[in-house]
């Protein structure tokens, strides 16, 4: 047989003599090669052919048939030899992972390769163009292949949707450098490739028509598209497949909110509807209102009175209810329960006045003992803890995420930009040799950062995420280097990241150390589409790892670095970028939950002058009119600091209740509830104090007292207890944050609500007792010696009588000008218009809180959002969350998940592929990098450079790892050690190319700890190494598994609500299709879960929270219609508030939500107290109105409004945004709309549609003063 074997070589051997020796012309026909052998090697290692125009040459059967097993469409006679077809099966080797997957894409591929380098017919399609000297040997340098449009369109149309794994990127883009047409693709492939570079190592001209005289024609093997039958694809890679087409398509638009054109005017639905619902209000009300007046002038009666003033109730009804044992006041007859409280607070006044040391000690030695809780005291800051409920779905689901595949990684990233010169031009592009360096120069300052945590130094490779368990997944351009500055300008600079721009999976020196791909959209910023280069910012990434609920040694050791991570970014890193004309922000993982800590020690100075200024008033208001002789015994500011403390001692003890039971409090807690506990019980002080004042002085000090108590007393509970009620109902919020705020708000109103009608009546006795006996005010100790006749009654308070000014006011110029029909009719036509516009309005609020409003305003982090806003042209990563995942082959589940061929067209992987064609409405970026795909491809027999096995049945991994390839050795071929691996399954072991059970089971593990490398890209560790859950998979069951992809840039909090409302509806829609478990997750969904029925939680509290109100008005004052008109006023206040908060912009969440609530109950005094003074006042509706604003008008204005808005307008001061946002604009609109309502609105409704008055006629020399105040 030897002899036979020699023959046909030495032949061959004559025939490639003759040709060199004879200069035979190059022969173009059938049965010819143009090129054969190889006979030369670049300095690279790449072999280059021999120009040998020869007669195909007859292989032996078992070249043959490793021919035919890479290129079945290569029979008979071949132009190739055993090595160069090597080459061939080793160059394409790299490539099959990425099309795999797409049968026809990779039969198109592979013919293209196999044709050019071993079809019998070579002469006819190949023409040697150019040729080398190699070691004295000629080697073909550049040759023109013809191959015709039809075969170059179909392998481009087979191949240009087929997506690569594990990158979420197509495969075009690395196999053709992300060619738009055949024609670009075939120029990519002709390339000649630099020296260690991917690539051809000659030139390749690609042309569709050979010269008509040369009698050659091109080649043109059929070519396969995507959805034939035999070698079709799925529905990811092949849309136009005809299985595909009748899947519903994605819809194109956004569903838009109803609208009206009106010429060139549109109008929402919304606002149309309610401005025609104004007009004809308004006209009807217009128009019953002259049809009255005109009836009213036509009658003469003397009785007659302005439209709806005749009283509804007789005097006898009244006589009627004065029999059954009911307290007298002011000739009125109260309801019930009022004349139950009044009587109560006259008889409880009383003993107060005769026992104030005994009321005092006791009260508030009991608020003391609450205060011991305080021990415990403990202050939450984790934002997980703050703002997610308990039971929450999201944190369910992130609990079942971090305990089944691993806890998302901390993140800690540095953003380096340019600046651009002026405001209207393009920030400068980053990406230059300076800044690169600049780039080595940051990384080494944080290579060398160490950190101590209990005595031991901890650096970033300590606790940084490695994937491949050797290198830290640092996501940064400099990995295009492998993080290694000496490899800068060996590598090619600059140029050589642009190269790895296109070629980041496909070339071997763009892989990062850790050895995965870097792609460009994590590492940049600032650019459009795939123009890299146009780059305004660096992004650096330190993925660190992370531990499950941030517990233990590891967290503790990354925080700890975190810490010191950020001071060199303040005090090193920052110089260092703007010193070089660019801009720098940084975050920690723990980054927000440290500025949250500093925050709460940015407003002590803010909140200290609020309470001065708010202490200074309450003195100033509780005081007499100062006159310069006894301004030192009459003024109130004992009396007033002994307020504020007691409001202090309610915050302690409410804060020390909760502490004792085990309740953690809240910086929020802190710093705004001792503010509205102030501002709510401001109120009740000046009130009281006014009431004891207006009492004649010639009575004793108890009867005063309990007259005041019995006069102010109901109403002063009625508008506490709706303020406590409309606290606790902010405790149904599922915020932790906000519920613990509501409840402690809730008793810390309460209490204070116990200390003003105990201590603070104490307090006032003693103050009173103080002013008579002429003691001096903060110094009681001294006592006044001699006084005049005038100091006595200016220190006793006879002679007092005349009203203030603001009193005057009211009842003098205010009450007249809105008795008038005409400011009447506006007032009313005016403040409907407003509700219809807040209603309105409110449609325009958006869900959310934007992070830089939490934090300090000199916060570092505002510089960082306004940047990842501004720059990141990725999302955050999105995962779809398989639970329960049956492998076995009696299920269909596989073919369900995977999105290659013989999948089905609804899989999970087509979905989310179809969902990311419309990335506007889905908020999905880009196909999902599905482990299962990359399994199955892995598998597969096409793969053989994949799944591979020793003769004894263990794993060998591919050729170009060890032990195949020693560590140390620069290029790797067949080596001796894997020489007899072969593939793991043959065709006919798999059932329609799916593996068994067992072979499933078998294969997963080997494929998890695959690494990934050149010859086979799908190797499953590092990239799916957290994606599977093995534990007990051997039953057929995988208990959890992921798959990968990203949202779209979200810059807005609408962005992040609207893109987890849009996955959640997607998962929901999937999973009841493929009837599986499937749920999405990101990091950020816990915190935004609460904004996707916020609306609904808001009306819903506020619902209750004013139907809490309305009870207790109608229980107190047994009034339905004197109920519904505070209701109705109540309500007015919150949609005027809910209308500013959409001009402000002021976003619908928790903390607005509580403000909401907390409002209804502040908006009771505006109106309560009205509203009673008029329901007890006598005359027709009109006078009766004027006799409300002139007892009430002025307490409420200075008691009230001013108190609130002294308090508030500080708040405006704060370095806090949120303080801003949130409580100084929110609560100073409030406290406006408050007054407008409860000082003009309601007085005008009353006396058109008030309540019938509760008097009785007869006997008054009873009388006292109804509620006045001398201001």
């Amino acid at each position: 047989m030897e002899p036979m074997k020699i023959v046909p070589s030495l032949l061959l051997l004559l025939l490639i003599l003759c040709n060199i020796l004879c200069g035979v012309e190059a022969r173009k026909s059938a049965g010819y090669c143009a090129m054969y052998d190889i006979c030369g090697a670049r300095t690279d290692g790449k072999v280059l052919n021999c120009p040998f125009n020869i007669p195909a040459v007859k292989p032996d059967d078992l070249f043959s048939s490793k021919i035919q097993s890479l290129c079945p469409t290569i029979t008979g006679n071949v132009c190739c030899t055993e090595t160069q077809f090597d080459t061939l099966r080793s160059q394409v080797q790299q490539a099959i992972p990425f099309i795999v997957g797409c049968p026809a894409c990779l039969r198109n591929f592979l013919n293209l390769f196999c044709e050019l380098t071993c079809s019998p017919d070579q002469s006819l399609f190949i023409n040697v163009t150019s040729t080398a000297r190699v070691k004295k040997n000629t080697t073909v340098d550049g040759i023109e292949y013809y191959i015709t449009d039809a075969f170059g369109e179909g392998m481009y149309e087979s191949c240009k949707n087929v997506k690569f794994g594990s990158s979420n990127s197509l495969a075009v883009d690395f196999l053709g450098g992300g060619a738009k047409s055949f024609k670009e693709w075939f120029e990519f492939i002709g390339q000649k490739a630099g020296v260690d570079m991917p690539g051809s190592p000659y030139g390749i001209k690609f042309s569709p028509l050979p010269p008509a005289s040369s009698g050659m024609k091109p080649m043109n093997v059929s070519s396969y598209k995507c959805s034939d039958d035999t070698l079709g694809c799925s529905c990811g890679d092949c849309p136009s497949a005809a299985a595909c087409s009748s899947t519903a398509a994605p819809p194109t638009q956004i569903k838009r909110s109803c609208s009206i054109k009106m010429g060139s005017l549109e109008v929402k639905c919304v606002d149309f509807v309610l401005a025609i619902l104004y007009i004809v209000l308004v006209s009807l009300f217009l128009g019953g209102g002259l049809l009255h007046r005109i009836k009213g002038k036509k009658k003469s009666s003397p009785s007659s009175e302005p439209i709806g003033e005749q009283s509804s109730v007789k005097p006898d009804t009244i006589h009627a209810q004065m029999l059954q044992n009911t307290p007298q006041r002011n000739w009125a007859q109260l309801s019930t329960v009022q004349g139950y409280l009044a009587r109560f607070y006259r008889n409880y006044g009383i003993w107060v006045a005769r026992h104030p040391a005994i009321v005092l000690n006791v009260s508030v030695f009991a608020v003391l003992l609450l205060c011991v809780g305080l021990v415990r005291f403990k202050v939450e800051t984790r934002p997980d803890k703050l703002w997610v409920g308990a039971g929450s779905r999201t944190a369910e689901e992130k609990r079942f995420f971090d305990t089944h595949l691993a806890p998302f990684y901390r993140i800690e990233q540095l953003i380096i930009a340019t600046v651009p010169k002026s405001s209207h031009e393009m920030a400068p592009e980053i990406l230059t040799d300076d800044n690169m360096k600049l780039l080595f120069d940051i990384q080494k300052k944080v290579d060398r950062l160490r950190a101590n945590h209990s005595g031991s130094m901890v650096s970033l490779t300590d606790i940084c995420m490695k994937p491949l368990g050797e290198d830290c997944a640092t996501q940064s351009l400099l990995q295009y280097f492998k993080m290694k500055p000496k490899n800068y300008d060996e590598f090619g600079g600059v140029d050589h990241v642009k190269y790895c721009f296109e070629h980041f999976t496909s070339s071997e020196s763009c892989l990062s150390a850790f050895k995965g791909p870097l792609d460009p959209t994590t590492a940049l910023g600032g650019f459009s589409g795939n123009s890299y280069s146009e780059a305004s910012a660096f992004i650096v990434t330190y993925p660190v790892d992370n531990a499950v609920d941030n517990k233990g040694n590891k967290t503790e050791r990354a925080v700890a670095w975190e810490k010191a991570f950020i001071q060199l970014a303040k005090n090193v890193l920052l110089p260092m970028v703007e010193s070089k004309g660019l801009t720098l922000s940084f975050s920690s993982e723990s980054s927000i939950e440290e500025e949250l800590k500093r925050e709460s020690t940015a407003d002590v100075i803010t909140i200290a002058i609020s309470y001065l200024v708010m202490f200074a008033y309450i003195s100033l208001t509780l005081g007499d009119t100062p006159r310069l002789n006894t301004f030192y015994i009459t003024s109130k500011v004992l009396l007033g600091l002994s307020g504020v403390l007691l409001v202090m001692l309610s915050v302690l003890g409410s804060v020390g209740f909760f502490s004792a039971i085990g309740m953690k409090s809240t910086l929020i807690i802190m710093e705004v509830i001792p503010f509205l506990v102030l501002a709510v019980g401001v109120d009740n002080m000046c009130i009281l104090v006014h009431s004891v004042k207006r009492q004649e002085q010639e009575l004793a000090l108890e009867t005063r007292v309990s007259n005041a108590l019995m006069e102010v007393g109901p109403s002063i509970t009625l508008a506490s207890l709706a303020e406590i009620l409309a606290f606790a109902v902010g405790a149904y919020i599922k915020m932790p944050a906000v519920r613990v705020f509501s409840l402690f708000a809730a008793l810390a109103v309460f209490l204070d609500f116990i200390l003003q009608v105990t201590a603070f009546v104490a307090l006032i006795v003693f103050d009173f007792q103080r002013c008579e006996d002429k003691r001096v005010d903060c110094f009681p100790c001294i006592k006044k010696s001699q006084s005049s006749d005038g100091d006595d009654k200016a220190t006793s308070g006879v002679g007092q009588k005349k009203p203030g000014p603001l009193t005057r006011y009211m009842k003098e110029v205010h009450a007249p000008i809105l008795s008038h029909w005409v400011v009447k009719i506006f007032v009313i036509a005016f403040f409907f218009g407003l509700a219809m516009a807040g209603i309105a309005l409110a449609t325009r609020i958006e869900p959310g809180l934007e992070q830089q409003i939490v934090l300090p305003q000199d916060s570092y982090l505002q510089d960082y959002f306004n940047n990842i806003a501004t720059y990141l042209r990725i999302g955050p990563p999105l995962y779809f969350v398989l639970k329960n995942y049956n492998y076995s082959s009696e299920s269909r589940q596989t073919n369900q998940l995977c999105s290659i061929n013989k999948c089905d067209s609804n899989s999970l992987m087509n979905e989310i592929a179809r969902a990311s064609l419309t990335p506007e409405l889905s908020y999905i970026a880009k196909p999902a990098a599905s482990w299962v795909d990359d399994f199955l491809v892995w598998l597969s027999p096409e793969a053989f450079g994949c799944c591979r096995k020793f003769t004894n049945g263990t794993f060998c991994p591919p050729d170009d790892q060890p032990p195949c390839c020693p560590a140390d050795q620069g290029t790797c071929g067949l080596s001796e050690v894997c020489k007899d691996c072969t593939t793991c399954f043959r065709h006919a072991d798999l059932t329609s190319d799916r593996p068994s059970t067992i072979q499933f089971k078998e294969k997963l593990p080997w494929f998890l700890s695959a690494l990934p490398s050149a010859d086979c890209a799908k190797g499953g560790h590092g990239a799916y190494s957290t994606s599977v859950d093995l534990q007990g998979y051997e039953n057929g069951i995988i208990q959890a598994s992921s798959f990968r992809t990203y949202h779209t840039p979200l810059n807005k909090q609408s962005d992040f609500v609207n893109s987890m409302r849009a996955a959640q509806e997607f998962s929901a829609k999937v999973s009841s299709s493929l009837k599986m478990e499937i749920y999405p997750y990101s990091v950020f969904y816990m915190f935004f879960e609460q904004y996707l029925d916020i609306w609904k939680t808001a009306l819903i509290n506020l619902s209750i929270a004013i139907a809490a109100v309305f009870a207790v008005c109608l229980i107190i004052t047994c009034s339905f219609w004197s109920s519904a008109i505070i209701l109705l006023v109540i309500a007015m206040i919150i949609i005027d508030l809910l209308g500013v908060m959409a001009v402000f912009h002021i976003q619908l969440n928790a903390l607005s939500v509580v403000n909401l609530i907390m409002s209804v109950g502040i908006a009771v005094e505006f109106c309560v107290h009205i509203t009673h003074a008029f329901s007890i006042s006598s005359g027709n509706r009109n006078q009766r109105m004027k006799e409300a604003l002139g007892g009430m008008g002025a307490s409420v204005f200075s008691g009230i409004t001013l108190t609130k808005l002294v308090g508030v307008i500080v708040l405006g001061f704060s370095k806090s945004e949120v303080f801003v946002v949130y409580y100084f604009k929110m609560y100073l609109a409030l406290v406006l709309l408050g007054f407008m309502h409860g000082l003009v609105f309601l007085p005008v409704f009353l006396s058109m549609f008030g309540p019938a008055p509760r008097y009785v006629e007869g006997d008054k020399k009873d009388h006292r003063p109804s509620v006045s105040s001398l201001p």
